[in-house]
């Protein structure tokens, strides 16, 4: 199973695509504005494990360019700002007026909206309902999904028990059905599943 964790910096991962030949495919110049507003819009936020936020967008960011050759700057830029409306103040609004509605189509999509009550049933209802919803979600977007999801779960050994279990059971049924049209994820997530079997 390959892991994508080489980009650690947006400049890492352009000059990354320059050397490769990859850059001549993409607009850079594009995806540069898009990875600056992430930064700007999340800030020193966090991932669960401690690591920088950019580095979970680049890791996505490099699944859907290394590993599923993904070339269209309206998914590429929507990957990089995924989560700046579910985790940051940034509206769709914002967004819209910086990269036009084709990015913000995609990145609507897979906002998990703020769950309807408190409390952790709440919660998991809502992310459910959510996750079903994207079975109606336009092929790009799904692509967004899929890329987010693979940077999530290619180390989740590193997370608690606990939640590698749910995880586990939430991605084989939510997220590999929608991987299954693509044949480079449908590939990966196989190979996932198998590598964190034990979590069945």
């Amino acid at each position: 199973m390959e892991v994508f964790t080489r980009w650690r910096t947006w400049d890492a991962a352009r000059a990354d695509l320059e050397s490769s030949g990859d850059g001549a495919r993409l607009d850079l110049g594009a995806l540069s504005a898009a990875a600056d507003a992430a930064l700007r819009w999340h800030g020193d936020q966090r991932r669960p494990t401690g690591d920088p936020y950019v580095e979970h967008l680049l890791e996505a960011l490099e699944v859907l360019v290394r590993g599923a050759g993904v070339t269209d700057t309206a998914v590429l830029s929507a990957v990089l700002l995924h989560d700046v409306v579910e985790d940051t103040p940034a509206t769709l609004t914002d967004v819209e007026d910086a990269f036009g509605p084709e990015v913000t189509e995609l990145v609507d999509w897979v906002t998990k909206p703020p769950a309807g009550g408190a409390g952790r049933q709440a919660k998991r209802a809502a992310k459910s309902a959510y996750l079903r919803r994207l079975r109606d979600a336009p092929p790009e977007a799904i692509l967004v999904k899929l890329a987010d999801r693979v940077s999530n779960v290619q180390r989740l050994d590193r997370m608690p028990p606990d939640f590698q279990r749910r995880y586990y059971a939430e991605t084989i049924t939510y997220i590999v059905p929608l991987a299954e049209p693509h044949p480079w994820f449908a590939a990966w997530y196989g190979e996932w599943r198998e590598a964190f079997a034990h979590l069945r």
